[in-house]
Parts: structure tokens; sequence; C-alpha cells
């Protein structure tokens, strides 16, 4: 008798199981991404037929002065988050490697504010303790303090994002902490024989042995902090004088506030091009300082 032959889906179970990913990369990723390229060199808004004007978006772009500092308050941003947020994280993450009570825990309370920092909810709390009349300055006022004007004041509400973003050190601790716990510990043994301290067996072994890690969490914060939105939207509209205007809070104002779709676009790509090239400097520079292991594992 003669089999009766099994349907598309039943035959390939795997793709039936994989195809809401499979669309929604499509309709909410790949599709977007080739529709903002092709409008970067329109003038387009969500109410006019697009017309093709080529590269003038892009000269537009290079030419205004509010765009250009937007990239450079961006420029700031990440690299002075960056740095502050990985120093902490490991500077957390070794004192946690340590023997010491109560440890699960405080693993926990440092690993909070990573889940609930990136939440429109913390970002409100955070603009209602840097207020003239928040928990900050009273706080302040409490030791004798004049009370400052976080929010009104271009360095100050500059400050306060990075701030925000700085205490969110957990997601890059956890991988710090996972580092330091496969470093041998013969090798800080061997050390204090020949009599290094603390701080010697941490710059020459510690550092050394966890670069891969650094890299990997200096990589991947960067391009996480040149798309920051949340805090200068939330907290601080990108004021005063648009000093906490990022390029993706600028890219958000563009497109939905302005209409100019097609310039929305252009900012977008150049901003990709941009995480593009400091991404490709980071590859191309870790073989001056990224230490990894031979096969041997030596």
């Amino acid at each position: 008798m003669k089999k009766k032959k099994k349907g598309f889906w039943k035959r390939n179970i795997g793709l039936a199981f994989v195809m809401p990913w499979l669309i929604g990369l499509l309709v909410f990723k790949l599709y977007p991404f080739a529709a903002s390229f092709i409008y970067s060199f329109h003038s387009y808004n969500l109410f006019k037929t697009a017309s093709f004007t080529g590269l003038e978006n892009y000269k537009y772009i290079l030419g205004d002065k509010l765009i250009i500092k937007a990239f450079i308050q961006t420029f700031k941003y990440a690299f002075l988050t960056v740095p502050l947020e990985l120093m902490f994280a490991l500077f957390i993450a070794y004192i946690l490697n340590n023997k010491i009570r109560g440890l699960n825990f405080f693993r926990t309370i440092y690993y909070i504010p990573s889940i609930l920092g990136g939440s429109v909810s913390i970002a409100v709390l955070w603009k209602f303790l840097f207020k003239t009349e928040g928990l900050v300055n009273i706080m302040l006022g409490a030791l004798g303090i004049p009370a400052f004007n976080w929010l009104g004041n271009p360095d100050g509400a500059f400050f306060v994002i990075v701030l925000l973003r700085v205490w969110q050190f957990g997601s890059p601790m956890v991988i710090f902490l996972a580092a330091l716990k496969g470093v041998q510990g013969d090798l800080y043994e061997a050390a204090a024989i020949d009599g290094a301290g603390k701080w010697k067996q941490f710059f020459q072994i510690t550092v050394p042995l966890i670069t891969p890690v650094i890299f990997y969490n200096f990589v991947t914060q960067l391009c996480h902090k040149f798309q920051e939105f949340n805090g200068p939207f939330i907290v601080t509209q990108g004021g005063p004088l648009r000093s906490t205007t990022l390029v993706s809070l600028l890219v958000y104002n563009e497109a939905f506030k302005r209409n100019e779709m097609g310039l929305a676009s252009a900012i977008a790509w150049l901003l990709f091009l941009v995480i593009m090239t400091f991404t490709a400097v980071a590859f191309i520079s870790q073989k001056y300082w990224v230490y990894y292991a031979d096969e041997d594992g030596r």
C-alpha cells in the first residue's frame, strides 16, 4: 500500500517553529533597515509622497550645527559613561569574587538596577530625584549644601543622565564576575610568594587574564551608549539648551515631531556608520592589548 506523503509543514517541523521569529525578523528588522537606507536619499514624511533628493539630506546634516552638536554630545556621553560603568562593574565584581557573608544577597542587589534601569518608571523616578525640590537636594540641604538646579543646568542635566546609566552596571559586573572565577588561584599564590601585593596582583595577573571580557564589555556597552534614548527623552527631554539631545533622541524628534522621515533616516545611518567605525577600530586594536590563551590553555 502506497504511503501517504506528508505535508510540507510536517516534513519541515523545525521551520514551522522558527517561522514566527523569521516573520518578525523580516517585518520588524530587515525591511525597516533597508527602507530607512532608501528613505535617507529622499525628502519624505508620513503625509506626502517621497521625492528623491540624492545626497541632500547628508549635506544638510554636515552643515547643521545642531545636528553636529548632537553627535558631539553623544560622543561625550558614550566615552564618559562606558569607562565609568566598566570601572564600577569590575570593582564591585572583584569585591564580590571574595568570600564574604551574604554574597548572593549583594550580587542580587547590585544586579537589580540593570533589570529596572532601562524601564520608563525608573527614568521618571530619576527625574523626580533630581528635581529642585527632589530627594537629592533634600539630602544636600541636610548636609548644609545649597540646592542645585540639576535639570535646569546643561552640565548638571548631562551629569544626571550619565549617572543614570553608570548606575546600571549590573550586567557587565556579572560577566566580569564569571571571568574572575576563571582565573586560576595558584597564580595569585605564586605571586604572593614572590612578594606581590594585592594591587600588583590585580594589574599584572587579573587584568591581563580578563582582557577578552573587558573587550567584550567595552564593545557591547559602547554600542548601547551610542543608542541611548530613555534617559534624555524622559529625564531631560533633550534640554536644557539641547545639552542632552543625543543622536537617538534627535532621530525621534526629526521623524515624529517634524515628520522629516528622510532626514531622520540619514541621521540614523550616519550613527550606524559611526558605531561600525568605532567597533572596527576596537577590533583592530585588540591585538595590542587583549590577551588570548593559546590552544593549550597557556
